[in-house]
C-alpha cells in the first residue's frame, strides 16, 4: 500500500461513523418537512406510492407501512419498468407519489416522477442530490442533508432518508418527534463496537445468511441483506418472519446463519414463533434488537421509528465482515454509486 492509498473500508467507516451528526442535523431541519407535509395534507391524497431502487426501495419499504399505519392510507411500491418499457399510464389523481433516490439521476425514477405528475399525482423526491434531474421534475423535493457520500455502499444516506420519510409522515399528523435521534445514534455505534467483531468471527465462514424481521423492522432486514451480498459477496436472502414459515424454514439448518431483527412493538412480538422454529431447526441466530438475547443492540425507540437505529450495527457488521475477509466494502467488485437503470 502506497502513502496515498487508504485502507480498505475507510471511506464507508467514516460515514457510518457521521450518522449521528447527519440525523441531529436533520431533526433541526424538521420544519421544511413539515411544510411540505401540509401541503401533501391539504391534498388529501387518496393513495401513496413510492418509486425507488437498491437500497432507496428498502427506505421505501419503511415509508409504505408509515403511510399505512400511521396515515391509514393504501400504499406501494411502483414497478418503474411498467412506465419505461411497458408505457402504461395509470390514473394518479389524488396519489401522492414518493420518488426516493440518493442521487436523483436514475433515468427511470426521473421518467416515473415527471410522468406521473402529468396523470394527477402530487409528486415528492427525498433525495441527497436536490439539484439533481429527479429534483427538477418533483413539485417537491426535500433535501436529506447527509452531505457527499463516497463509499459505493449507501449507510449514512439510508438512514438519513428513513428519518426524512418519518419526518415527512409526522409532518402529515401534526407531530413532532425524533429530538433525541443524534444521540440515540452515537450510543447505538459505540455500544455494538466490540459486538460487530464478536458477531462477524461467527459468521465469518458464512457461505449463506438468513436476515429476516416483521412490520417496521422488515425494511431492516432488507437492507442488510443487500449491505452483506454488495460488501462481503455473501449469498443473503430477506424474509418477513410470516414469511420465512411458508416454506422456507425448511431450508435452515445448522449451517445456515440467520440475523433476526426483533423490534419492540406488535413486530418483534410476532417475531417469536419465528424464533422459536429457528431454534428448533438448530440455525445460528444473531438477534438485533432492545433488550435480552440480542447480540446487536438497538436503544429502546417507538417502533415507527426503530429502523432508523437498527440499521446502524448492521452496517458496522457489514463493514466488519467485508474487511475481516479481505474486501474493500469502498469498492464492491462491478457495481458503482450511480446505477442508471430504465
Amino acid at each position: 500500500m502506497t502513502t496515498t492509498e487508504a485502507a480498505p473500508g475507510t471511506s464507508m467507516a467514516a460515514e457510518i461513523a457521521e450518522q449521528p451528526q447527519v440525523l441531529a442535523d436533520l431533526v433541526r431541519r424538521a420544519a421544511e418537512f413539515r411544510a411540505v407535509a401540509e401541503q401533501l395534507a391539504r391534498a388529501r391524497p387518496r393513495f401513496v406510492l413510492f418509486a425507488a431502487r437498491g437500497s432507496s426501495d428498502n427506505a421505501a419499504l419503511y415509508g409504505k407501512y408509515l403511510a399505512e399505519v400511521l396515515l391509514g392510507l393504501p400504499a406501494g411500491l411502483v414497478s418503474p419498468s411498467t412506465t419505461t418499457l411497458y408505457g402504461a399510464a395509470p390514473d394518479l389523481t389524488d396519489v401522492a407519489l414518493v420518488a426516493v433516490s440518493q442521487s436523483g439521476g436514475s433515468p427511470d425514477l426521473v421518467e416515473v416522477t415527471e410522468q406521473a405528475a402529468r396523470r394527477g399525482a402530487v409528486t415528492v423526491a427525498v433525495t441527497n442530490t436536490p439539484d439533481s434531474p429527479l429534483g427538477a421534475v418533483a413539485r417537491h423535493t426535500l433535501d436529506i442533508g447527509a452531505g457527499a457520500e463516497r463509499a459505493v455502499a449507501a449507510t449514512k444516506t439510508y438512514s438519513a432518508t428513513l428519518l426524512a420519510l418519518h419526518l415527512l409522515v409526522a409532518g402529515m399528523r401534526g407531530e413532532h418527534s425524533a429530538d433525541r435521534i443524534g444521540d440515540l445514534a452515537q450510543s447505538c455505534l459505540d455500544a455494538n463496537a466490540e459486538r460487530v467483531v464478536d458477531a462477524a468471527h461467527r459468521l465469518r465462514f458464512a457461505d449463506r445468511i438468513i436476515t429476516t424481521a416483521r412490520g417496521y423492522s422488515l425494511s431492516t432486514a432488507h437492507e442488510a441483506a443487500l449491505k452483506l451480498a454488495e460488501t462481503s459477496y455473501l449469498v443473503t436472502r430477506a424474509y418477513s418472519g410470516a414469511d420465512l414459515l411458508h416454506g422456507p424454514i425448511a431450508a435452515v439448518g445448522p449451517e445456515t446463519a440467520v440475523l433476526a431483527v426483533t423490534g419492540t412493538g406488535p413486530g418483534g412480538a410476532a417475531m417469536a414463533e419465528p424464533l422459536s422454529r429457528l431454534a428448533a431447526q438448530r440455525a445460528e441466530v444473531l438477534r438485533v434488537g432492545a433488550g435480552d438475547g440480542a447480540q446487536l443492540l438497538v436503544p429502546e425507540l417507538p417502533e415507527e421509528l426503530s429502523p432508523v437505529l437498527e440499521v446502524l450495527p448492521l452496517q458496522q457488521l457489514a463493514w466488519q465482515l467485508a474487511t475481516s475477509r479481505g474486501y474493500d466494502p469502498d469498492r464492491p467488485a462491478g457495481l458503482r454509486k450511480v446505477t442508471e437503470t430504465r
